[in-house]
């Protein structure tokens, strides 16, 4: 008789969650994002911190990017909730914390968090185990995307009302896949309700990044290759934004870091900064 292998985290969505906890811990106030919650899911062993990408000042830009782009996707979902946008998607949602920390907004909405069934079923679990549960408006929807399963097709089963304007959130994940599977995935969102809106992170080059920077985020590569996680996917601002318009979007923009920087750092005495290496495309139906 087999057993069904017990589901485990995805490694990188733990050291998103931990980055965002560290934020709190070290940074100093004010804080672009307050998110303990992750740790809390996470339930690490005592000595985390002395993981060497735990290192407060080694990964300082990186933990600046996450916040930052996590902050970034709240407002965006709180600014559209704010106008009459009531469903909102998180496609590889990894251990996002939106629902918990502003339930305030998150239970006004219909919230579809996409991942992968081994990850998503753990999360379930360890938000029932943790006290927060899993409410009604917060639907987890399960895609095995290496079965060649749907995210479309399992989160209309789930609820999701193709008739009404949503707004879709994707962090971390494009440089994941090939740019035929991002293609297909901006068009299935450009086909979404009018008024629709896509926020969706995505590499620049390395000739592209900080000359400063280079060094690090190459060593990063080797290691996503090496851990049989390999980034695919690479674009340039212009690059993507004509992407994005051959899928059928409109208003494509890109945030860049420094936009980042200026909207949630500035000012600030300790002097963190964002890495360069990750943007944002922002674009409507």
């Amino acid at each position: 008789m087999q057993h069904e292998p017990t589901p485990t985290p995805d490694s990188t969505a733990v050291r998103v969650a931990l980055w965002r906890a560290l934020h709190v811990e070290v940074d100093a106030p004010p804080h672009v994002l307050a998110d303990e919650i992750g740790l809390r899911l996470v339930a690490p062993e005592p000595g985390w911190r002395d993981r060497p990408d735990m290192h407060p000042q080694g990964t300082a830009a990186y933990r600046a990017s996450i916040v930052a782009r996590a902050r970034f996707v709240d407002d965006l979902a709180c600014e559209q909730a704010a106008r009459g946008v009531a469903q909102y998607v998180i496609l590889g949602a990894g251990l996002d914390t939106f629902a918990q920390r502003r339930s305030d907004v998150a239970s006004r909405l219909r919230i579809f968090e996409v991942d992968r069934p081994g990850p998503q079923a753990w999360k379930r679990q360890r938000l029932i185990d943790a006290g927060y549960g899993v409410p009604d408006w917060l639907r987890l929807v399960p895609v095995d995307f290496e079965a060649g399963a749907s995210w479309w097709t399992r989160i209309a089963a789930a609820g999701f009302d193709a008739a009404r304007p949503a707004v879709v959130a994707s962090t971390g994940v494009s440089m994941y896949l090939t740019r035929d599977a991002i293609a297909a995935t901006l068009r299935q969102i450009a086909s979404l309700a009018p008024g629709s809106t896509l926020a969706m992170t995505f590499l620049l080059p390395l000739d592209l990044i900080d000359p400063a920077e280079r060094e690090q985020h190459r060593m990063v590569y080797e290691r996503a290759r090496a851990a049989g996680t390999p980034f695919l996917s690479f674009f340039s601002p212009q690059d993507m934004l004509a992407f994005a318009r051959e899928a059928g979007l409109r208003d494509v923009r890109h945030v860049s870091s420094d936009d980042l920087s200026a909207r949630y750092f500035s000012g600030r005495a300790d002097g963190l900064r964002l890495s360069s290496g990750e943007v944002f495309l922002v674009a409507t139906t």
